[in-house]
């Protein structure tokens, strides 16, 4: 690009079409009024000319509303087109994430009961085995404390023989 591409870039291809219009115009009417060409006749090229280019001009208008008017129905089409679309994909990752998470809910709650039925098989385990455990705890203390019972009461019988005999 030279200097002036760069300073100066040509934004679309509408701009150029402009100039080229504006400058067809320009040379047109320099064209008509440097003609070697009488006043009468002059003004009637002049007005055979403008009545062309207004014709021209009403043509390309209606030309580009038509264009206009088809885009314009083809973007609505396509616009509505995509809103169903994406309607219908959010309603599936809806519908999606709700049965994942009555899944989920459904698991927890399962997993939750089972937890329960373990902890409350093993607190039975426990409480079985304490109280089996104090049983014999308890039988063997009632047992100790009978073994002690008997040989205090013997220490106590050696004791009396033993005070009677000493006196």
């Amino acid at each position: 690009m030279n200097k002036a591409e760069t300073e100066y870039p040509v934004e679309s291809g509408s701009t150029f079409f402009k100039g080229i219009f504006i400058g067809g115009l320009i040379g047109a009417a320099a064209a008509l009024l440097f003609a070697p060409k009488p006043g009468r006749e002059m003004r009637s090229d002049l007005s055979e000319k403008f009545s062309t280019a207004t014709d021209k001009t009403k043509e390309v208008a209606g030309v580009v509303t038509d264009k206009t008017k088809t885009i314009a129905a083809t973007v609505g089409e396509k616009a509505t087109d995509i809103a169903s679309t994406v309607s219908a994909k959010a309603s599936d990752i809806f519908t999606t994430v709700n049965d994942s998470k009555q899944q989920i809910a459904a698991t927890l709650s399962e997993t939750g009961k089972k937890i329960g039925d373990t902890v409350g098989s093993a607190s039975a385990d426990v409480a079985s085995d304490v109280k089996d455990a104090s049983k014999d705890v308890a039988e063997e203390a009632s047992a100790s404390s009978k073994d002690i019972a008997d040989t205090a009461n013997d220490a106590k019988e050696e004791v009396k023989a033993s005070y009677k005999s000493s006196y």
